[in-house]
């Protein structure tokens, strides 16, 4: 029987090891993938060109119709814009998680400001955006 258990657990240790060259010989996290494969599934087709090229995407708030901008990144990564498409204001708004890869975090900020807006934003961080912006934090 011990044997039999630790066959199993150097079989789950190979996996580990497989699925670890496996994502190193892609260069990338497959979660990560995932997320952003599922996000792109999401985003209107205006909004996917627009995050294929510039690696962020606009919503439009249900409730005020106010036009946001989801920076990639999955935390302080939301801001407000003018009317000229300027940073007014920032938010932090991220899901009660240990860890989630970008992609699913965006996809939750966008259904939450496209669908309850005002309860989105009771919850998020306020913040006032920086001159530039030229990294968006991520964890």
């Amino acid at each position: 029987m011990f044997g039999f258990l630790r066959s199993q657990a150097d079989g789950r240790s190979r996996v580990q090891k497989l699925r670890e060259w496996f994502q190193g010989f892609l260069g990338e996290d497959l979660s990560e993938a995932r997320g952003l494969k599922l996000l792109s599934e999401w985003l209107s087709p205006e909004q996917r060109a627009q995050f294929e090229a510039e690696k962020y995407f606009d919503v439009i708030g249900c409730d005020s119709g106010k036009r946001y901008r989801i920076l990639y990144g999955s935390a302080m990564n939301i801001q407000q814009l003018d009317d000229r498409g300027r940073p007014l204001v920032c938010w932090c708004l991220v899901p009660d998680a240990y860890y989630i890869v970008p992609g699913d975090v965006m996809l939750a900020q966008k259904i939450a400001l496209e669908t309850n807006e005002r309860a989105a934003l009771t919850v998020a961080n306020k913040f006032a955006p920086r001159e530039t912006q030229p990294h968006v934090h991520t964890r």
